[in-house]
């Protein structure tokens, strides 16, 4: 029986009990749908108070006068930020399950677009801050768009008055793009709906993926169930957008290689003294394609890797990738473009917090992107397609692949670098190494399908169901005191002012309690 590829998480699933509370492989577009929903709300209740004639003014004005308005500033920021990175993690995971395929072609497509468009609307959210790194990050867009022949028409159009502080023209885009999204979401839900939750590959491996309307029936009914379940991952997600930014508020002098990541907080302005001694950075969403900038001279160049050729391949990869396979082994070279998008997306967003503005040669692009590409394609293709049950589950055998991988890596690196006989045959010697080590190293999972049954079946015995139930009501009983007594707190909290972000810590503390609480209800209530 073939193992599967999530051995390892199953297992640790199982041992931790995190099933019979949370499975949210099916619902990351809820969460992506939380966020956005939260965003909009908090952006609502900040257009009362923004002045586009004033951004950088009218942004202090809000945290400093506004009651909660820095609890709702920093939110905002960061439900912004959980979007984006839930869209990501939304995206990937339909990629790697073959959600792409017929008769889900227009859905993915039209999430593609959705994800485009929530980054171009974070952009000019961003913008509307005014602060050096804000200006600064507008600056290098203008330049690009300037810099291709013809488009320079539309900085106007899009940014209006920008560089005089006018950013009337930026917030007309910024809510054009959400209703954009919203409607788009609209749309993205209900064809959603209409095929359904995609089946396991252990269920249907092949496209069309759909259940038939006789299968539905056993699955659980929308109301209540499904809507209880979807409630405690929204208040979790509403928690944590507005805990984490309020939390962070309260660090001072952080490093300021941190500072586009984990200060919530504007930057100086851009014609203050101090703005001359910080590191202009922009949005971290787009920390990947301003590194890609630095690559070449020609913006051109840089366009077409950097935004056309990806963004085409994933609008295209429904009609391109024909095969009805959906297991990963049986689509091998799509596999490895997406393990690549996914490594190459971090990597060069990592590489530009590192070297911000800094050029770099194709020596070193070289250097620092071909042994991914060749790890990854001589990894995907060198997998075994049949069952092996003999994973190797020990710290030493994975330990071994690793040191091996580096290995592998350093003598390519060496051999493109200085090239010569002595340097090929290391790399020679260390590719089969590496190839012999991948293919001995079959999924690493620590059990077979077989077995993840009957380890279910364990923790599934009616004694011990009955006993986490037991538990589980206790605990929303501590959780429900805890969210009355931080409640009766709120309202002695200062509204402005440093300690007012102690409101938007106690908020989302609150809401990340209640959404474990309706988890445990919906375990105590539906689970059988």
């Amino acid at each position: 029986m073939e193992p599967s590829f999530m051995g390892v998480s199953d297992w640790f699933k199982e041992r931790l009990g995190l099933d019979d509370l949370y499975n949210v492989n099916y619902w990351l577009g809820s969460l992506v749908a939380a966020a956005f929903i939260y965003t909009v709300v908090s952006g609502l209740i900040l257009l009362l108070y923004y002045n586009a004639e004033a951004g950088y003014s009218s942004t202090e004005f809000i945290i400093q006068k506004v009651p909660y308005g820095s609890v709702i500033l920093y939110s905002h920021l960061y439900g912004a930020y959980a979007m984006i990175i839930l869209a990501y993690i939304h995206m990937f995971r339909n990629y790697f399950a073959g959600a792409y395929k017929k008769p889900r072609e227009l859905l993915w497509i039209i999430g593609v677009i959705m994800l485009v468009l929530t980054l171009g609307t974070a952009f000019l959210g961003y913008s509307l801050i005014g602060d050096a790194l804000a200006t600064s990050a507008v600056d290098v867009g203008e330049g690009i768009i300037s810099s291709v022949p013809g488009l320079s028409i539309f900085i106007p159009i899009l940014f209006g008055n920008y560089d005089a502080g006018y950013y009337g023209r930026v917030l007309a885009w910024h809510i054009i793009f959400v209703a954009l999204i919203g409607l788009l979401f609209i749309f993205h839900f209900f064809m959603a709906e209409h095929y359904g939750i995609m089946p396991s590959r252990k269920v249907k491996d092949r496209a069309p993926a759909v259940y038939a309307i006789e299968e539905w029936q056993k699955f659980n009914p929308w109301w209540p169930r499904n809507f209880v379940y979807m409630m405690s991952l929204v208040f979790l997600t509403w928690g944590f957008i507005l805990l984490i930014p309020n939390a962070l508020a309260y660090l001072n002098g952080l490093p300021q290689q941190l500072n586009p990541f984990l200060n919530p907080q504007p930057a100086p302005p851009p014609n203050s003294p101090a703005a001359a001694h910080i590191t202009t950075y922009p949005p971290w969403f787009f920390l990947f394609l301003y590194k890609i900038a630095d690559f070449t001279n020609d913006v051109l160049i840089f366009l077409f890797i950097g935004v056309i050729i990806p963004l085409l391949y994933l609008i295209l990869v429904p009609f391109i990738d024909r095969s009805p396979h959906l297991d990963l082994k049986k689509r091998r070279l799509f596999t490895a473009f997406g393990i690549l998008m996914v490594t190459y997306l971090i990597q060069t967003t990592i590489f530009g917090d590192l070297t911000p503005g800094v050029e770099i040669s194709i020596i070193q692009q070289i250097i620092v992107y071909l042994p991914p590409a060749v790890i990854t394609l001589v990894g995907v293709f060198a997998l075994p397609t049949g069952s092996n049950k003999k994973a190797i589950a020990n710290p030493l055998g994975i330990l071994a692949v690793l040191a091996t991988s580096i290995l592998f890596a350093g003598a390519l690196i060496t051999f493109v670098v200085s090239p010569s006989l002595l340097t090929i045959t290391a790399f020679t010697v260390f590719a089969l190494i590496f190839v012999l080590s991948i293919r001995n190293l079959s999924p690493i999972v620590l059990k077979s399908e077989g077995e993840h049954r009957d380890a279910k079946a364990v923790l599934e015995k009616p004694e011990n169901r009955e006993l986490k139930k037991k538990i589980a009501e206790i605990l929303i009983s501590i959780l429900f005191i805890l969210s009355v007594v931080l409640a009766s707190q709120l309202w002695v909290i200062p509204s402005t002012g440093y300690l007012s972000n102690i409101f938007g810590i106690d908020l989302g503390s609150i809401f990340i309690m209640l959404g474990e609480a309706i988890s445990l209800y919906h375990y105590v209530v539906y689970k059988r």
